[in-house]
C-alpha cells in the first residue's frame, strides 16, 4: 500500500478529484498515476496491490474516485469494489481490466461500480470524460 502525503494535504484534497488506483501489477499502477499527474483536477493519494488493500486505503484515505482492477490474487476487484461501495457509496469505483468488457462475468454496477473500462484505452480524456459522466453531480443512469 503507498499513500501520497503530499497529496493528502487539506488544500489539495479539496481543490483535486483524490484518486486511489488498485492494480496488484506496478507497471499499471504506475501508468495510472502518471495518468492522473497529467489530468487537470486529478490528485493521486494512494495505491494498493490487493482487493484487501484496497478496502483499507479507502477507509484511510476516503478517495473520491478509486481505479480498481478486476483480476488479482485473494480478493478480487469485483469483491473489493462491493465492500468499498457498501461502507462508502460516495465514492466512485471505476473498474478496469486488460480482457474485453464483454468477457466479465458481472456487470460493474452489481459490484458497485459505475463502470467497466480496458486499461489499454485508459487516459487523461477517458479519466476526464468518467468523472463527468459519473462523478458526484453527474446524473446517475437509472
Amino acid at each position: 500500500m503507498r499513500v501520497n502525503l503530499e497529496a493528502t494535504n487539506a488544500s489539495a484534497r479539496h481543490s483535486d478529484i483524490g484518486v486511489v488506483t488498485v492494480d496488484d501489477q506496478a507497471v499499471f499502477r504506475q501508468v495510472a498515476r502518471d495518468v492522473i499527474d497529467a489530468t487537470a483536477g486529478f490528485s493521486p493519494l494512494g495505491e494498493a496491490c490487493s482487493g484487501e488493500e484496497a478496502v483499507t486505503i479507502v477507509e484511510t484515505l476516503q478517495p473520491d474516485l478509486v481505479l480498481m482492477d478486476i483480476r488479482m490474487p485473494g480478493m478480487d476487484g469485483l469483491e473489493a469494489a462491493r465492500r468499498i461501495s457498501d461502507a462508502h457509496p460516495e465514492t466512485t469505483i471505476v473498474l478496469i481490466t486488460a480482457q474485453d468488457p464483454k468477457d466479465v462475468p458481472s456487470s460493474p454496477r452489481a459490484a458497485g461500480a459505475v463502470a467497466l473500462v480496458r486499461k489499454q484505452d485508459f487516459g487523461p480524456k477517458m479519466l476526464r470524460a468518467l468523472w463527468r459522466k459519473y462523478g458526484p453531480g453527474a446524473r446517475q443512469p437509472s
